[in-house]
């Protein structure tokens, strides 16, 4: 087939290009920035400039397209204020563009990535794709607000007839990751983490080859106006922390930094954000981590599209020895 994907140069979009091109499919990539889009060309994609809010380029490049894969979205959170409007431009407003190009120019089969981030705090809980988190708790942050908002916005066109399936990764890792859990998992190899951080928070980990495989699966196999959670085993912070030190043969960080201090810190945020190596909006990273869980269940993705996840340590060994070099 011809596939049009969107945010193809970044690390969920690379990996699904990837794939994609491995098993013989055209690609027409979107991209913001055409310098970046080197390792798109050397795997012969067309490459098609423009912002993923540009309906003009998105309609460029939907042109004899037998699929979309709209992949592109900001994943960063503790976000100075000044970036919101950035993060909601792109995730959402970027959803309704492209969604509605695809719908206009009679795409047979759009795949929309959103994420186990839309159930908010499961609060321990492994929920499945029926689940509906309660608004009335707030937003994590503003990546949690935008993709919570994007997700509806698939959901609309799913709901008026778009050949629509949804994919929801949990947390991504692997080579190349350049978001706070690659910096976690980075910091933690090269025994630059000195203390423990948020150690009971819950996500599932999942390899980013993984979840260009569920995509692609999703595509192929998947029910049209489904969604589909791709999460991977359920982990702490703690746990990978732990298992990153392990496999690097480092003595992982034991003191802990108690949540009131970290909170205390807001204030001077930026300062401590550059010491510790994180975001410097304090409180949006501690409200996204204190007593969270983000636990999705796979089962649906395993048995309708016969996916399946590597267990953390073939991942994260995997990881570590292409950041070894």
């Amino acid at each position: 087939m011809k596939a049009f994907v969107t945010g193809g140069t970044g690390f969920i979009g690379g990996a699904l290009v990837r794939r994609l091109r491995t098993r013989g499919d055209e690609v027409a990539a979107l991209v913001r920035s055409p310098q970046k889009a080197g390792a798109l060309r050397e795997l012969g994609c067309a490459i098609v400039e423009g912002e993923v809010t540009d309906a003009a380029a998105v309609r460029r490049g939907l042109e004899g397209c037998d699929a979309c894969f709209h992949v592109a979205a900001i994943y960063e959170v503790g976000i100075p204020a000044s970036r919101r409007r950035e993060l909601w431009d792109a995730n959402v407003c970027g959803t309704e563009v492209v969604l509605d190009a695809a719908i206009e120019a009679g795409t047979p089969r759009v795949v929309y990535v959103s994420t186990l981030n839309v159930y908010g705090n499961t609060r321990g809980k492994t929920v499945d794709e029926t689940y509906e988190r309660p608004l009335d708790e707030g937003f994590l942050s503003v990546y949690d607000e935008t993709k919570w908002r994007a997700h509806g916005v698939a959901r609309e066109r799913i709901d008026a007839g778009a050949p629509v399936v949804i994919v929801q990764p949990g947390a991504v890792y692997g080579p190349g990751d350049h978001s706070e859990l690659g910096n976690l998992i980075e910091q933690t190899r090269s025994g630059r983490m000195l203390l423990r951080l948020f150690p009971d928070t819950g996500f599932n980990l999942v390899h980013v080859d993984d979840v260009a495989e569920g995509i692609v699966l999703a595509h192929d196999k998947g029910r049209t106006g489904e969604s589909y959670n791709l999460g991977g085993p359920q982990h702490t912070m703690g746990e990978l922390v732990d298992k990153t030190a392990e496999i690097a043969g480092r003595r992982p960080p034991r003191i802990p930094m108690p949540a009131p201090a970290l909170k205390a810190a807001i204030p001077i945020g930026p300062l401590v954000g550059r010491l510790l190596g994180f975001p410097p909006n304090l409180a949006e990273l501690i409200h996204t981590m204190d007593g969270v869980t983000i636990w999705g269940s796979s089962a649906k993705a395993e048995r309708e599209l016969g996916w399946r996840a590597r267990d953390l340590d073939t991942g994260l060994r995997e990881t570590l020895a292409a950041a070894a070099g």
